[in-house]
Parts: C-alpha cells; structure tokens; sequence
C-alpha cells in the first residue's frame, strides 16, 4: 500500500496505531460498521508511504482496493495505491529459541533487542546475498522472524536458512505444527475462531483496539464498538480448552455442553506438544468462568 494517502488510508480501516516510524509493525483488525471483525492484519511501515499488510486473502484485497479509490477519488493529494504482491513474494517463517543464531550466521544485521529488529519491528537486510524484508513478528509464540523476499530468490533463501540451521537441529515445520503452536500461544486464526459476527472484546482482542483521543481521525466500526462497550460485557466470549485425558484430539465444529446442555461449539483445536495435552478453542458463554469443566461432543 504505496502513496502519500497510504498512512490515513490504513489508519482509517484498521483498528491499530499504523502511523508510526518506519519500521514499526502493527497487529490491527479490519471491522465492519457494525463492529464486526472482517479481518485481522499485520502492517509494515517499510517507509514513509510504503506500507506491506500481511492480508487474509482476496476479500481484505478488494476491502482495499476499493477504499484506496475511493479515497484518491476524493481527494487526488491523498492518493494511495494497492497491490498484491503474493504471487510475486515468498515468504520463509523461522521461528525457534535459536532463530537468532541461525539468522545470525547469515547475514551482518544486529539482531539484539537492542538493534534495529527487536519485537514488532520490521527493516530489509540481506541473508546470504538475497535481499530479505524481515518482520520481527511469530504466529508460533517463539522467537523468530517471518522472511519475505522475492519468489524466483525463494530455492537460496531457503538453502541459505537450512544450512545455516542444520548444526542447531532445525527442522522443516508444517502447518500442523504452525497450528499447535498458536493455539498454545493463544493466537486466533480469522474464519475459524472469529468472523463478521463477533467483536474484538468478543474475541480477547480489544488490546488491538486504539484508543481515539477527542479531535482525533476514528476508524471503521469505531462508533459501533462504543455503543456495544456502553451495553456492558459480551455475553459469549472465546475460551480455551484443555482436554483431561491427554490424548483426545478433536477437529473443530463440535458441541460443547455444561451441565449436559449444549452452551458453545468448537473453532480449531490440535495437540499441544508443549502443553502434553489437546488444546481447543470454543465459543461460549461469558458466565462460565475461568476454569469451569465443560465436555465436547465428538462422535458421541
């Protein structure tokens, strides 16, 4: 997202202060006029009007596109321009305690806390002579960075990080991995555990809401969300569930009942290997406390 209207443009659709210093990262929520959550995304301050959003698809795509014309319609100064670079970028996640060592072996930049790439920040560096755009950010809870960099330099990259990696013990992680760790992590994936019809306080994702000062520019679905907050709390929340037996994994969209009343049902779940035990995540409702023994139904 690219042009001089490009900071107002993201500050006015996303939930998060995307108006930073370059090189600053933020996690925001895209809403609805309702409050309704439409996407969650990660925003890049690449430059002064550069941004990178780590977008959940061709939806968040034309929710841009068609807001940046709008926008540039209305006011040709504050232009701003969209593009989807996806099939034109690949992007290598490490993650791990030791992500530091093996980043560091490849490449000069100080990757302390200290440096330019501490939490939540983002800088373009090269890794082994392959120009990288590197986010300090992990959808695993470990530390590590997500690695964009061109699609036809994805093989060396890729070479370049797995022989960097082999004296550590690095291993090669798919999704079933990806999903257990952010499911430990408490992370949310959008489409499973949240959609249009819940609210950030809903979700546990008010802390990716900002504050708006009086005088200050809102964001979509600000207004929405006052009103709600003025109701008092949500009456179903999403919760996280641990299973007794350690070993019983169940796949998503099951019942939940308490007391033998159905209350809820499951969103994702999958085995925590860190945790030794399944891990699910459940709408229900707010009333049933921290705690509460709950039962899922899966195959009777």
């Amino acid at each position: 997202v690219t042009g001089p209207g490009a900071a107002a443009l993201l500050g006015r659709l996303s939930t998060g202060k995307v108006q930073r210093k370059p090189g600053a990262v933020t996690y925001c929520l895209l809403l609805d006029e309702a409050g309704g959550i439409r996407s969650d995304v990660t925003v890049a301050r690449l430059g002064p009007e550069r941004f990178q959003v780590g977008a959940n698809g061709n939806l968040d795509t034309v929710h841009l596109t068609r807001e940046a014309r709008h926008q540039s319609e209305g006011d040709p100064a504050a232009w701003v321009q969209v593009r989807d670079i996806t099939g034109s970028t690949c992007c290598l996640g490490l993650w791990g305690p030791l992500a530091r060592e093996v980043l560091g072996a490849v490449c000069d930049t100080d990757l302390t806390n200290a440096g330019d790439l501490r939490y939540f920040r983002c800088a373009e560096l090269e890794v082994g002579g392959v120009p990288v755009t590197a986010l300090r950010v992990s959808y695993v809870g470990e530390l590590g960075w997500e690695l964009y960099a061109s699609a036809e330099t994805g093989q060396r990259l890729w070479d370049v990080l797995w022989e960097a990696g082999r004296p550590h013990g690095m291993v090669a992680a798919g999704r079933e991995a990806f999903q257990a760790l952010r499911l430990e992590k408490g992370y949310r994936a959008w489409g499973t555990d949240m959609t249009t019809e819940h609210t950030p306080a809903m979700a546990g994702l008010d802390f990716a809401v900002r504050p708006v000062g009086v005088g200050e520019p809102g964001f979509v679905g600000q207004e929405a969300l006052e009103k709600i907050a003025a109701e008092g709390p949500p009456e179903r929340v999403l919760r996280c569930l641990t299973v007794d037996d350690r070993r019983s994994t169940v796949l998503g969209r099951e019942p939940v009942l308490a007391g033998g009343t159905t209350v809820g049902s499951v969103t994702s779940a999958a085995y925590g290997y860190s945790v030794g035990r399944p891990v699910a995540y459940a709408w229900l409702p707010a009333s049933l406390d921290v705690g509460a023994p709950v039962e899922i139904a899966y195959f009777d």
